[in-house]
């Protein structure tokens, strides 16, 4: 059982998980970089330009740029978007500040005066052209220095994370019954198909001291490592708590007593089975979907699921199982898939699927196509023709 929304959201770029203080940084570069640009300009203007048009120049040029950069920060692919308005912006901008405050005239000769001030302008601009790009590339070095860290720091956590996960992976693979034991009197068919690389659901096949064997299928809330923690905890517990009592209502109330306060705020439905010879079922609910019964949903009253109630009690009954009649158990993750236009596949699907004698495999199998966004469980519990009470 996942408790997020359906679908899914496109994960985000490295920069736009950068702290803030490395995009200001990374933006005044770009500012004292392009900003150095309006004075190589008062050079090759010869420094005709009034002063304040060489002025508004350097912070246009400056500022211009970083809107370009920051246009590409928040647009990212479709940042062209914003560049055609900003380029034609910046085109009239500096266009109306040459038309308002217009160059000098151009002298052919200079008298000492005139040249000591050239000088004096022309190497002002040389300085500054200098400190403007030193800044600008020591903000860019600074930057890549410090995302280069980051991104190997993440990469280091993001290695740890699948290592944990495929350990995960690989505990839940054994603990998920590859084959199920023969039952007499029965064919069961066990299907389970993760949405994820770990999982919530879980269902387990034990034979019991008696010669009976207890199915027990389940949904863990939430979804990913905590989800799989928990499945690992239950399935422990089934196996000590199956070992001296065989009654499902019992096996239920002892995983729901051990399971309060060890859930994180979460809670497990289950739904637990014991199959006896000549076809009874002795079944009891912790809040999962009924069974089915030659594809009509059992009637059962409504119940806790585990873990939220710590006195919770849980009834069960007993139905009889003719020949060729077929049980189904399943997970929510069958009825909730869901494809690109949002439609669900539904339990009216599902039981026609039944009503067709869909195996477990085609039933999973449908749910799949149509579009799984959740773990999917599916057991059916097959009496042979011709067996008897």
């Amino acid at each position: 059982m996942r408790t997020d929304a359906p679908g899914s959201t496109k994960a985000p770029s490295h920069w736009s998980s950068s702290p803030r203080s490395s995009k200001l940084i990374f933006l005044l570069a770009v500012f004292f970089l392009f900003a150095s640009l309006g004075f190589a300009g008062d050079i090759v203007d010869m420094g005709r330009q009034p002063l304040l048009r060489f002025g508004l120049s350097v912070a246009l040029s400056g500022l211009f740029a970083v809107c370009y950069a920051a246009s590409g920060f928040a647009l990212r692919g479709k940042s062209w978007k914003a560049f055609l308005p900003l380029f034609v912006l910046h085109f009239l901008s500096m266009g109306l500040l040459g038309n308002r405050l217009p160059d000098g005239p151009q002298r052919v000769q200079f008298n000492a005066a005139e040249t000591a001030r050239l000088q004096s302008r022309f190497a002002f601009d040389g300085l500054a052209v200098i400190i403007f790009v030193f800044a600008g590339y020591a903000g860019f070095v600074f930057v890549s220095i410090r995302e280069g860290r980051r991104y190997a720091r993440s990469q280091i956590e993001k290695a740890s994370l699948e290592s944990e996960m495929a350990a995960a992976r690989e505990v839940q693979r054994l603990m998920v019954p590859a084959d199920p034991p023969p039952i007499a009197g029965y064919t069961l068919e066990c299907v389970y198909r993760p949405a994820a690389e770990v999982g919530g659901d879980f269902f387990q096949v034990i034979p019991l001291n008696t010669g009976h064997t207890l199915v027990v299928i389940g949904d863990v809330s939430g979804k990913g490592l905590r989800a799989a923690m928990i499945v690992s905890m239950i399935v422990g517990m089934l196996g000590i708590v199956s070992s001296f009592t065989e009654e499902p209502a019992e096996i239920l109330s002892e995983l729901n007593r051990r399971l309060c306060g060890r859930t994180q705020g979460g809670f497990v439905t289950c739904l637990a089975v014991r199959l006896e010879e000549r076809g009874s079922l002795v079944l009891a609910n912790a809040g999962h979907l009924p069974p089915y019964l030659n594809a009509t949903e059992l009637p059962f009253a409504g119940s806790t699921p585990l873990g939220l109630v710590a006195a919770a009690a849980y009834e069960q009954t007993t139905l009889k199982m003719r020949g060729d009649d077929i049980a189904v158990l399943l997970t929510d993750g069958v009825a909730e898939a869901r494809n690109e236009q949002g439609e669900l596949l539904g339990f009216s699907r599902v039981e026609s699927f039944l009503r067709d004698g869909a195996t477990a495999t085609t039933i999973a199998d449908s749910a799949q196509q149509h579009g799984q966004n959740d773990d999917l469980t599916v057991i059916r519990i097959a009496r042979p023709a011709g067996a008897l009470f």
